[in-house]
């Protein structure tokens, strides 16, 4: 090189020089602040660390770590079935369809958790350790080696990348909507272990548990097969679970059996847990074709929820001779919030005066007492009875959360008592008192009787409300609507009740094709971002999981601060703002709950005395008794 060329070249030579010292001196320095994170491993997650069960528990406190393996337990489904993939928009779903398929932490079968005595604690299933730093940027599961699918391949961690991302790309859109915004990044380190990254600046709640609950599908079969996760189809894919597909009659019956080889019967996690030999699913057209089922002894447990058949129906003489046990069993868990949902989408609903004038024609009262038995308590909150249902006005923790959110606030809110359900009269079904402020409210929305009677609004429209309801749902609960109907006809509103059987059901709810339904949002005890899928904006006009079609700044603010909590006392606070303003957006009717199962069975079945308060469990940790099986057999009570 020339001289005069390398000593112009040499100060920047220097510079470089520096730069790629300077360079490395930072990432060594980040290196060793990385390192100087408290790396967190555990046996099972909570978001605060507190875990009830230490690394060595033996087994859950509330089950029979001696419980026998065997027998048989069957229960009803109404309406019909025509897909084993309950993970599309397509088809209707089997009962039980998802119980096949196992998550790095583990759970209960249907809907239940386990453990079942705790609230926001998970522990491993395909995971035997979790791993993950103070800040929760990321976390590594280790998976258990000899886990296995039911036709004998491993389970591992490309699996689970796999299904991670099939229900990103082909799942629900709500879904994948939220998760790629959270979940960056995921990693294959080896064949068991596998690594998921968190996105910068957003919170760390429901980030590890959301990776940690994604169903594991073989890799395997779906490239072999073709299979699409958005298909309706009566082909499933091999599961890592207890149980495993052994019949299918569509629209008949769909019968699980235990797996014998099953891979994780032994551990902690699974001790006194899956005792059934088989699980039996029975399908009938309507609620009195399946209580007249159970009664010949066609299946063997019911959960009942209709009110007039639990006071009055459980006379017939099995039970009288004890064959049959009635059994009322406690129910910690806040019930779920059902009700009748408005429509937010569609125009005559986003009036929320209609929707009060609307609601003043439900006689909770009334029904309760003509048609119910009065065995039901009038639901208020979306977390009735528990820590964190809001009452009065608000105050201390709670008021100070609201006020740090500033003007996304209803000043309403800030200062009012919570929403509760109006009271009416028990005597007659028509409360003139309350007929006369709905009346009132939708005269000041601008729905005036016409001529006819009927009200119609300034361009001559009439007041039109459909009323979505499955025809298999029971008698009772049709008898409740068509009273309710009639109500609203006295004030003038052209309300009209659709009943459509389960497959139109279904299709019209996930397109919302209808003015109000009887439907459920999902119930809350802590934060997390599902909540957003059930309760936000961004997912609002498509999410099946927000049947109103809710979209409130108000409550997306709530969520979204409720996500910075860092202590229990200011996510409890936060929870109370949620229920306290989605009582104020007043998006349902609500109707009613009953803190306690009821159940009835043939006599062949034991249950844990301690009952945990989340679960009924009885095809988790229920187990059957093949000497009063064999007294029921003996007696000719059952086939």
């Amino acid at each position: 090189m020339p001289q005069a060329i390398s000593k112009a070249l040499a100060p920047h030579a220097l510079w470089s020089g520096l730069l790629v010292f300077c360079i490395a001196l930072f990432f060594a320095a980040q290196g060793r602040a990385e390192s100087h994170e408290t790396i967190i491993k555990s046996h099972g997650y909570s978001f605060y660390g507190d875990l009830k069960y230490p690394a060595d528990f033996d087994h859950f406190d509330y089950v029979n770590p001696d419980a026998p393996k065997g027998g048989e337990i069957s229960f009803s489904a109404l309406g019909t079935f025509d897909s084993m993939n309950p993970y599309s928009r397509k088809g209707r779903g089997g009962a039980l369809s998802t119980m096949m398929y196992e998550s790095l932490l583990g759970d209960g079968i249907g809907t239940e958790p386990a453990p079942a005595d705790v609230y926001g604690e998970y522990y491993g299933l395909l995971a035997h350790t979790v791993e993950y730093p103070e800040s929760k940027d990321w976390v590594i599961f280790h998976m258990r080696p000899e886990a296995r699918f039911s036709n004998g391949d491993p389970v591992t961690a490309y699996d689970i990348e796999f299904s991670h991302n099939l229900l990103l790309d082909q799942g629900l859109q709500s879904y994948a909507d939220a998760v790629r915004k959270r979940i960056p990044k995921v990693e294959v380190i080896d064949d068991h272990t596998i690594k998921f990254y968190f996105t910068e600046g957003i919170s760390r709640r429901s980030l590890i548990d959301q990776v940690g609950f994604v169903p594991a599908w073989s890799k395997k079969w779906y490239e072999q097969t073709g299979a699409r996760l958005d298909e309706s189809r009566l082909e499933i894919s091999p599961g890592s679970g207890a149980y495993m597909v052994e019949d299918v009659d569509v629209n008949r019956r769909i019968v699980y059996k235990r797996n014998p080889e099953y891979w994780g019967r032994d551990l902690p996690f699974n001790v006194g847990r899956n005792n059934f030999d088989r699980i039996r699913v029975e399908y009938f057209g309507d609620e009195n074709s399946a209580f007249e089922a159970f009664k010949s002894g066609e299946y063997t447990f019911r959960s009942e929820g209709n009110s007039r058949q639990w006071a009055t129906a459980y006379d017939f003489p099995k039970v009288q001779e004890g064959y049959v046990v009635k059994e009322e069993i406690a129910d910690g868990s806040p019930p779920q919030p059902t009700g009748f949902i408005f429509n937010l989408g569609r125009e005559v609903m986003q009036d929320k005066r209609l929707r009060e004038a609307v609601a003043l024609a439900f006689n909770f009262e009334w029904t309760n007492e003509s048609l119910q038995y009065g065995l039901f308590k009038p639901r208020a909150s979306f977390t009735q009875d528990s820590p964190v249902m809001a009452t009065g006005a608000p105050e201390g923790a709670e008021l100070a959360f609201l006020e740090s959110l500033g003007d996304v606030i209803a000043p309403k809110v800030l200062t009012q008592e919570v929403r509760v359900p109006h009271v009416s009269q028990a005597e007659r079904l028509f409360d003139r008192r309350n007929a006369r402020r709905a009346m009132a409210l939708l005269d000041e929305a601008g729905w005036a009787v016409g001529d006819n009677g009927m009200r119609r609004n300034a361009d001559g429209a009439p007041l039109q409300l459909t009323f979505l309801l499955n025809s298999s749902g029971s008698a009772t609960l049709s008898a409740v609507v068509e009273n309710y109907i009639s109500n609203l006809t006295k004030l003038g509103i052209d309300a009209v009740l659709e009943k459509v059987d389960s497959s139109q059901y279904t299709a019209r709810e996930r397109d919302r094709d209808y003015d109000m339904i009887f439907d459920a949002y999902a119930a809350f005890l802590g934060t997390g971002t599902g909540l957003a899928q059930h309760y936000g904006s961004e997912a609002a006009s498509y999410s099946l999981f927000n049947p109103a079609g809710l979209a409130s700044p108000m409550v997306d603010a709530i969520i979204e601060a409720s996500l910075q909590a860092e202590t229990s006392e200011e996510e409890n606070a936060a929870m109370m703002a949620l229920d306290r303003a989605l009582r104020h957006e007043f998006i349902m009717i609500p109707l009613w709950y009953n803190d306690v199962y009821w159940t009835a069975y043939y006599d062949q079945y034991n249950h844990p005395e301690q009952q945990p308060p989340y679960a009924l469990g009885y095809l988790d940790f229920w187990w059957y008794d093949a000497a009063k099986a064999e007294k029921l057999r003996a007696a000719g009570v059952l086939r």
